[in-house]
Order: structure tokens, then sequence, then C-alpha cells
């Protein structure tokens, strides 16, 4: 059975007595149970930096008159002059095979301060480029997923819930970042209003039980890259004999790339055939 040696907790939570500190813990027992090295970002912890500024950047800037973050920070990048914090996230980073984003949902996403880390840590050259995004992405090689807890019920998000599907408000995050550096995708761990749930402690057993096989999870279907004309000018769009073949689906390729169908259903919370 394959199995991965290095796994990346990023973490935010204010509080350690929080329920998300205790699937933070759970997600640390489990894994080094199963002979994994596991890294953890505390975020609040370490008082990570959530603003992306030219403090990253050690030495001279390229352009100071017209400060412009992504080509300053990926020229820092490539002359080892970025900032200590970033430096040693991006080595965290490199070492994991599996990366587990940890946190409370706020606003429909993630915490600040997570934002942050992605902002800074997730810079052009080191995580992606131009050439090399979604199925040849630089980390195709790597897992990630979504673990957080919601202040709402699950009814709440579902596609006739007063929140939307909650497949809508994950696709920003695991299509829009992780599987843009090339992820797979894992589905996310939801876990429903803790704080009003009288079964918390099973929660965190069922959490428990599913990074025992985590490593052979099928990970969430996306379109293929492969599917879009990447060429200039007029290009990154689906290929017109493809547009012709799903003319005839039931539903659209994906949550995003609906085609003006209905979404394909749990198309972002479960894996198909799992």
């Amino acid at each position: 059975m394959q199995q991965w040696k290095t796994a990346l907790i990023v973490y935010a939570h204010q509080s350690p007595a929080s329920f998300n500190a205790a699937v933070r813990d759970v997600a640390v027992q489990a894994l080094t149970k199963q002979g994994y090295k596991v890294l953890v970002s505390d975020l609040y912890a370490m008082k990570f930096k959530a603003s992306a500024t030219a403090e990253d950047v050690k030495g001279d800037l390229k352009n100071p008159e017209h400060f412009v973050y992504n080509d300053e920070v990926m020229v820092a990048w490539q002359d080892g002059r970025l900032s200590d914090d970033i430096a040693e996230e991006q080595q965290k980073l490199e070492q994991a095979e599996l990366v587990i984003f940890q946190f409370p949902l706020y606003w429909f996403s993630m915490p600040a301060i997570m934002k942050g880390w992605i902002d800074r840590v997730l810079i052009q050259g080191f995580a992606f480029t131009m050439q090399k995004m979604y199925d040849n992405g630089i980390f195709k090689d790597k897992r990630a997923m979504l673990s957080f807890t919601t202040g709402g019920t699950e009814s709440m998000y579902l596609a006739d819930g007063v929140h939307g599907d909650v497949n809508v408000l994950l696709w920003p995050l695991q299509n829009g970042v992780l599987r843009f550096c090339g992820f797979q995708v894992l589905a996310p761990q939801i876990f429903w209003c803790p704080a009003h749930s009288p079964v918390r402690s099973e929660m965190l057993e069922a959490w428990r039980e599913r990074l025992r096989s985590v490593c052979v999870e099928k990970p969430l279907s996306f379109a293929p890259t492969e599917y879009f004309d990447l060429s200039f000018p007029g290009g990154f769009r689906l290929r017109p004999e493809l547009r012709e073949t799903c003319a005839s689906l039931t539903h659209g390729i994906t949550t995003a790339h609906h085609l003006g169908k209905p979404l394909p259903p749990d198309n972002q919370t479960k894996a198909k055939d799992s």
C-alpha cells in the first residue's frame, strides 16, 4: 500500500481548547501512529503575518517605484531572498506529501491568517507557473484537503438551504487554490456545527477512522486541463469538439464548468465511485 512519510497541517484557530484544536490533535495522533512525520504550522501561535507586503523581500526591490508583489517575491524566491517565515513554510511544504488545512469557516471562507499563508507561501515560481498549473501543476505528486468546522447546520448548506450549495462555496479554495497548484484534492472533512452538536466525540472518531486510509483515498474529480484550448489569443476555453460532446450531458462537467446545466451532485464534496 502506498504510504507518505510527511504530512503538514496548516492550522488556524486562536484557542487551544477549541474543537478545531481537538481535530488537529486527532490528525497528529492518527498520522503519527501510521508512521508519518507530522509538521504543524499553528498560524496564530506563530503570529504569522497575513498581509503581503514589501517586507516579504530581503534586500533591494526590483522596482521600488511601482511595487508589484507577485513579481517581486518571484524574483526574491529565485534569489533566496524571501523573508524567513515564508521560506520556512515553503520548506515544510516541499517535504510534505499530504497537506491538511484545519480551520473554522469564516464568512464562507478561511480565516484571514490562513488566506495570508496562501497569499505569501504559494507564490509564482514556487507553487505555480502559467506552464505548470492544474494537471501539470508543481504539486501534482502531493495531496491536500480542507478540514473545517461550520457555525451552521448541514441543512443550511444544501442546494435549497439558506446558505446555498456547499459545493459552490468550496470551488474557489479547492479548484482555484489547491488544484491550480497541482494538488490532488481529497474530499473535504466538514464538521457541521460542532458548537451545538451532541455527537462531537463521534465526529472526532469518524475523522480518526478516515485518516487510517487517507493514503488510498480517491481524489475529487475535476475537468482535465486537456479539455481546454490553452493557446493565445482567446484561448483557455473548452475545446469546441468537447462542447458538442457535453451538449448531451445531464449535468455540467464540474461545479463551475456547468455549461448552463444542473451542477453535478457532490462535485466538491465526494470523490466519484467513493
